[in-house]
């Protein structure tokens, strides 16, 4: 089995959401679907990147490095985002 670590934008106002999952486009459908808590209210979600990774705990540290403020920070800077000072 593969797992993912995932980067989405809002469309509405261009927020970033960074996660992990083993079906990383069902994942993006359930976010797009209003069915995930935390982002339903930022619909709908671009898909920005994806990475696989063979074990579960590989997807979940790399999400938690994405997490970190300077991480963060660079992807916004790569997908041209505002970035907040």
């Amino acid at each position: 089995m593969s797992y993912y670590t995932y980067v989405l934008r809002s469309l509405k106002n261009g927020d970033m959401y960074i996660g992990s999952t083993d079906e990383v486009h069902k994942r993006f459908d359930l976010h797009n679907q209003g069915r995930v808590k935390s982002t339903k209210g930022y619909r709908p979600w671009e898909l920005l990147e994806y990475e696989k990774f063979n074990l579960r705990s590989e997807a979940v540290r790399k999400e938690k490095f994405l997490k970190n403020h300077q991480q963060k920070e660079i992807l916004k800077r790569r997908y041209g985002l505002v970035v907040k000072r």
